[in-house]
């Protein structure tokens, strides 16, 4: 799956208060047909850093009525400091459910939770767990620039 540069695009929802790495328009661009918009989860992995469980949306978001589809990332874990500019490696392992729109923010945020959930739940399985050790999370040195 992806791995690019996360910098341009790492942000924090200040409706959700969830932090995501988006992917540059070239690497949505350039998605698999096949890929169904809907939510994921897997495993990410910042420059040559631990790989963490994370959610991921694929799609339009339509709470946001966003006109360009995207690919954000929400790592399950709490950084010491932003990522920009690092490289975000991510690895798809299942999916969650399709995309769909909401009546609140509060029903939004609710869904994530559940998500996020779900996801933990799903990666502790052991065919989903055997990818976090997968050689693609292992960049090599040059690549690291702050050491997630």
């Amino acid at each position: 799956m992806p791995r690019d540069e996360a910098g341009k695009e790492w942000q924090k929802d200040l409706l959700t208060g969830l932090t995501c790495a988006n992917f540059p328009e070239q690497v949505v661009d350039n998605l698999p047909n096949d890929l169904s918009p809907g939510i994921y989860y897997g495993w990410a992995s910042v420059g040559n850093g631990s790989v963490h469980k994370m959610v991921l949306s694929i799609g339009w978001n339509p709470y946001y009525r966003n006109l360009k589809k995207s690919v954000e990332t929400h790592i399950i874990h709490t950084f010491k400091e932003d990522f920009y500019g690092e490289i975000l490696s991510i690895v798809i392992t299942g999916y969650i459910r399709p995309e769909k729109n909401f009546s609140s923010i509060d029903a939004l945020i609710s869904a994530i939770q559940d998500d996020i959930e779900e996801a933990k739940k799903q990666l502790d399985l052991p065919e989903h767990l055997k990818l976090k050790e997968h050689n693609f999370f292992h960049l090599p040195e040059s690549k690291i620039m702050n050491g997630h």
